[in-house]
């Protein structure tokens, strides 16, 4: 988990960064530094330069950076400033080419991120399930429980849009734009709206708290983990349970709610194997489970290859709706519909993203999401990220002379110290939210 983190985060720093290196670089304008991880206090863990240029790793891993000669940046080094203005800095250059040089890395970021999804979709294509073969509904999460959903219910339409793909419902649009549902219950159709503030309570359990990616589904055991609570108890391949302590089951959620109920109890299985009803006394695991592994009655899939033309469009779309969606997110909070703490996550949170086990397209998936994640939040107006920077250009630009150097210093410590106290608070959060999350689980393993 560490080492993706690490690898991950290392690749989008260094592009970052190297956005802006490059961009200074066409401008005529010195770099001074490139480092990934800051290497406050001058401390770093390898360095070495390279045409006047230090390259090195900090020991602060807190992001990276390049330090271009005349600017007020995270170096803060205002000697350089008091000095007249070389052609070779960044100060002397015309507004319009420093704006493209503090864009480079959100425009770097941008491109890998398209990039990313790009080549996944030509290599990987994509897999569909027609909503309208799915038989047996929905299986709704505790949040979508808590709007009104019910196991079985079928999703038809969105805001009046007929639903194509069963994964269309899983996409972030439907939670952040106050969306309405078409629901078909039995020989009924309602109408269930998603409340605005549902993205607090979807913070900690994801889109699967809202509806689960597996449809309601028929199954059979597939297979018996050696040594499990399932084996021990007489489970084989190719049983049907049709029953958990005299609770009729049909589908595979009822299975897991009642095993939920029974957590480190023992069971009674009612199973059919090869037309003959058995019963077996099984024990359930403190996280629910027997050791089973089931075969699921799902509908068949649609794969859709669009070569590797084709791919860029749809590639690209993906890329700009993960910019959209955090933009979505952060207004929300704004709004007072998403609480802060809710809505940001950390290195913690990502970590947990990437996972113990590599998997290089989930891997590259992340880092593809990732990548147009830290375009939009650096494109942020805070003095210190690169959107501060960028519409103090823009001011100048309109005032026809640039902002004061002790103003850009002020705003620069400002911005620097309020970011500071941002990753100290997400940090936290991160921290707390993985305190709460393990008594949760060890309360329900009681």
């Amino acid at each position: 988990m560490v080492g993706q983190l690490l690898l991950g985060l290392s690749i989008l720093v260094i592009l970052h960064e190297l956005g802006h290196f490059l961009a200074a670089r066409a401008f005529g304008i010195r770099v001074e530094k490139f480092y990934l991880f800051f290497d406050a206090w001058g401390f770093s863990l390898f360095k070495f330069t390279y045409k006047d240029v230090e390259y090195g790793i900090g020991w602060l891993p807190l992001g990276g950076y390049v330090k271009i000669a005349g600017m007020i940046d995270e170096s803060m080094d205002t000697e350089q400033m008091q000095g007249e203005p070389q052609p070779w800095e960044f100060r002397s250059k015309p507004a319009w080419q420093r704006l493209i040089v503090m864009l480079g890395g959100i425009i770097v970021n941008i491109v890998l991120g398209i990039f990313i999804f790009w080549m996944l979709t030509a290599k990987l294509g994509e897999s569909h399930i027609a909503n309208s073969s799915v038989k047996y509904g929905i299986v709704p999460g505790n949040v979508g429980k808590k709007m009104g959903l019910q196991a079985g219910d079928k999703i038809v339409a969105v805001n009046g849009k007929p639903v194509v793909y069963f994964e269309d419902l899983l996409k972030l649009e439907v939670i952040l734009d106050h969306t309405v549902l078409t629901v078909q219950r039995g020989d009924k159709t309602l109408s269930l709206t998603v409340p605005p503030n549902i993205f607090n309570d979807l913070s900690d359990g994801g889109l699967e708290s809202f509806i689960s990616p597996l449809p309601r589904v028929k199954f059979t055991v597939d297979s018996v983990v050696q040594g499990s609570n399932a084996q021990v108890g007489g489970l084989l391949k190719g049983d049907s349970v049709t029953a958990v302590n005299g609770a009729r089951i049909q589908f595979f959620d009822q299975m897991q709610a009642e095993l939920k109920r029974n957590i480190n109890k023992k069971v009674t299985l009612e199973i059919k194997r090869n037309n003959e009803v058995k019963n077996l006394n099984v024990a359930v695991n403190k996280d629910g489970t027997l050791g089973i592994l089931a075969h699921f009655d799902l509908p068949k899939e649609i794969n859709v290859n669009y070569g590797l033309i084709g791919s860029l469009p749809v590639g690209a779309g993906k890329a700009w709706g993960t910019f959209v969606n955090n933009a979505k997110g952060i207004g929300k909070v704004f709004k007072g519909e998403a609480k802060f703490n809710k809505v940001v996550g950390g290195p913690v949170a990502i970590a947990n993203m990437f996972g113990t086990r590599v998997d290089w397209v989930h891997f590259w998936t992340l880092v593809g999401f990732l990548s147009m994640v830290l375009a939009f939040t650096n494109l942020l107006p805070i003095p210190a990220l690169d959107g501060g920077h960028a519409v103090f250009l823009i001011i100048e630009m309109i005032k026809g002379k640039p902002l004061s150097d002790k103003f850009l210093e002020r705003a620069q410590i400002v911005g620097f110290v309020l970011l500071i106290s941002l990753m100290v608070f997400v940090f936290g959060n991160d921290i707390v939210k993985q305190v709460t999350k393990s008594k949760q689980s060890t309360e329900n393993t009681r």
